[in-house]
């Protein structure tokens, strides 16, 4: 077989084409455009830590975006305390894209290591308010106490357009007032970031749908 046009025929030698993971190759099922939206929240943490040696994501999943960051930084360990989404996303390492994954939960204390930057996208509002500062606290421990840790979630506002099935696993949404006022119980500074759809930007937060808080300078 030929492609019409010769730059396109090196596609036809490649390995084939690659697999998306269980909750990625859901989400293009049910509702593409949100994997847009989960892949620019990856972008966005890839150029903020753009450059750093050793990085750590917590709450994995099926890692789908996890390369996103790879491209952007040295060593990355990828953590999830569900085994099943861990096992699933080892089937898809690509040695041109090595990531180390790990089963590890975050309740139980930090990871192992010491990071330069430490992030998680879409975990903290899946954490019971009565878990959360034990979560920050070992976020926090995991890091260089000059490193980097980025916590995306959506936002309270948003939960009036959630599905149902998000709904059922979000029990700790915040405002970006109140996501602020928790991290900076355990970081000196907290910047705070308003996400749209792809878009990121320093609007007015009550609108926002996302939201990432940006932390640096570990409290002792």
């Amino acid at each position: 077989m030929k492609t019409k046009e010769k730059q396109y025929q090196f596609l036809l030698n490649q390995d084939g084409p690659e697999e998306m993971g269980l909750m990625s190759s859901q989400v293009w099922r049910d509702d593409p455009r949100r994997l847009v939206f989960l892949l620019s929240r990856y972008k966005f943490v890839s150029k903020m830590f753009s450059g750093l040696s050793n990085v750590l994501e917590v709450g994995c999943a099926d890692a789908f975006g996890t390369r996103i960051v790879k491209q952007e930084v040295g060593n990355l360990v990828a953590t999830d305390f569900d085994p099943v989404f861990i096992e699933d996303a080892k089937t898809r390492v690509d040695p041109k894209w090595p990531v180390e994954f790990r089963v590890h939960d975050m309740l139980a204390g930090p990871v192992e290591g010491s990071f330069d930057g430490v992030y998680c996208c879409d975990v903290i509002e899946h954490i019971e308010p009565a878990d959360e500062g034990t979560f920050i606290k070992n976020l926090a421990a995991s890091v260089h106490p000059d490193g980097v840790v980025i916590v995306g979630s959506p936002s309270l506002e948003s939960q009036t357009y959630a599905s149902l099935p998000s709904k059922e696993g979000h029990v700790n949404c915040k405002t970006a007032k109140d996501l602020r006022q928790l991290m900076q119980k355990f970081f000196h500074n907290v910047f705070i970031f308003s996400m749209n759809d792809e878009v990121v930007h320093t609007g007015f937060h009550p609108m926002a749908h996302y939201l990432f808080a940006v932390c640096c300078h570990v409290r002792s």
